[in-house]
């Protein structure tokens, strides 16, 4: 796929919410798709917990939109509509869920043989993320090659990882996708408890180097 990372003839990547894809393996997926790779992306949780009191984004509206962020961040770098999936598991309990994850996520797996399936990693500080982490390890497939990147805390190292090295055209390209999610980077100001990255976690999330780690069966 990318010279010297990956021969993988597939790529999938899960992510626990609408916007995690681009966080985790942007770079990794455009460089894919640039060399004809097949790319699929799973977003597990429907992403409704970001802004539960906004008069102005109720939940149906907030869903809707984070999926139309996620298919015009991948659409840019060539992963069409039809590749994306979203589970619409509830986002922030998705660990009362992980059944339905482990069985949704074996459905898309399939039994294709040869993937690298990139995933979060198990011991990311959000507990959506660990869980989808749990149920990727849990699927035993022949073929299968997994890779687990970090997202909370922003910037966080990964002892052991390694490194995909960004162009500078290829991390503003990462820049200008994440800021592209607005409902998760201030477009939604009507919620005293919504979420919304700083610049700092943009900046960390946005840094020179996607980091993935070896994940062993």
């Amino acid at each position: 796929m990318t010279r010297g990372f990956t021969t993988a003839p597939r790529l999938l990547v899960v992510a626990p919410h609408p916007d995690d894809e681009a966080i985790g393996a942007y770079g990794l997926i455009s460089r894919a798709r640039r060399r004809g790779v097949p790319v699929r992306v799973v977003v597990v949780t429907d992403g409704a917990a970001s802004h539960p009191s906004s008069p102005r984004w109720p939940r149906a509206r907030l869903v809707a939109e984070r999926q139309r962020e996620s298919r015009r961040v991948l659409r840019r770098v060539g992963v069409a509509a039809g590749a994306v999936t979203f589970l619409g598991l509830p986002d922030g309990g998705l660990h009362l869920h992980s059944g339905a994850a482990r069985r949704s996520l074996a459905r898309v797996l399939g039994h294709n043989g040869a993937m690298l399936v990139v995933a979060p990693f198990d011991r990311d500080d959000h507990r959506d993320h660990r869980t989808v982490a749990a149920c990727i390890v849990a699927l035993r497939r022949p073929g299968l090659r997994r890779l687990a990147y970090p997202v909370w805390p922003a910037g966080r190292p990964l002892a052991g990882a390694r490194a995909l090295c960004l162009t500078a055209q290829e991390r503003l390209a990462k820049r200008f996708a994440v800021r592209s999610y607005r409902t998760q980077s201030g477009r939604i100001t009507d919620d005293p408890r919504g979420f919304a990255m700083t610049r700092a976690q943009i900046a960390a999330f946005t840094r020179p180097r996607e980091l993935f780690l070896e994940v062993r069966p």
